[in-house]
């Protein structure tokens, strides 16, 4: 009995050991992305690591972390200052629109509204799948950028819950701040990866219906998604129907 609770493959041990690498990792990303315009790089290498600590498969957290950071580094910098400027605008008009800057009323204002809420909401989605998407596959920023939209529409009840889940960790962590200040510091120790880790359960469900047969049993760390041709978005299109 002793000798079965003291085994590093016991599923206990091996628990303990992904919160030691969530800890590690949320140090890493912390450091990587003081910059600023490195935080995409370090938010693709999060979930690069978490994404192989989901599906259990061995290897240095702080090796995988600076493989995919390096390997990820050009194009997640511009998918994320893209993110940037684009959330800068939204929340600029977000701003414009509540403050009473825009005088507009009736019809007007609920199109207005429908329209900013769908923008946001377009954003939301696309920021939620592009990271894991940089991580797991190889494509163009504008195929990432892409798929990261028709992914999370197709799988909506999935999407729906990532964000759901990544919304009450960060409600809780704020209302544990003033009611459970232990509980908070927890939080704070694992952070972002915390949140990266739990969506990985459902990103390696999702993206494990898009991996090709032959690429599968290869145990690839990088593929494709969907083949560059002429008519990308008609073949992006056909290629998700017909998964």
């Amino acid at each position: 009995m002793l000798q079965g609770l003291f085994n590093y493959d016991n599923p206990v041990w091996r628990f303990i050991g992904k919160l030691g690498d969530l800890i590690l990792l949320n140090i890493l990303w912390i450091i990587c992305s003081i910059p600023i315009f490195t935080i995409g790089a370090s938010t693709t290498a999060v979930y690069y690591v978490t994404l192989k600590l989901v599906r259990d498969e061995d290897g240095s957290t702080i090796k995988s972390f600076f493989h995919s950071f390096k390997t990820n580094f050009k194009q997640a910098t511009v998918i994320w200052l893209i993110l940037l400027v684009a959330g800068a605008l939204l929340g600029f008009d977000f701003w414009f629109f509540l403050s009473g800057q825009m005088v507009v009323k009736g019809t007007a204002r609920m199109v207005l509204s429908a329209v900013f809420g769908g923008m946001l909401l377009l954003y939301l989605f696309i920021a939620t799948y592009v990271f894991p998407l940089q991580s797991r596959f190889y494509n163009t920023v504008k195929r990432t950028l892409f798929n990261a939209f028709f992914m999370s529409v197709r799988h909506l009840l999935q999407t729906i819950g990532i964000i759901a889940i990544d919304l009450g960790i960060a409600v809780a962590g704020y209302f544990a701040m003033f009611y459970f200040p232990q509980m908070a510091l927890l939080l704070i120790l694992f952070g972002m990866p915390l949140i990266a880790f739990v969506n990985s359960y459902f990103f390696t469900a999702i993206f494990k219906k898009y991996m090709p047969k032959e690429e599968m049993r290869e145990e690839r760390e990088m593929s494709p998604l969907f083949e560059e041709e002429n008519s990308e978005i008609e073949e992006a299109i056909q290629s998700l129907k017909n998964q």
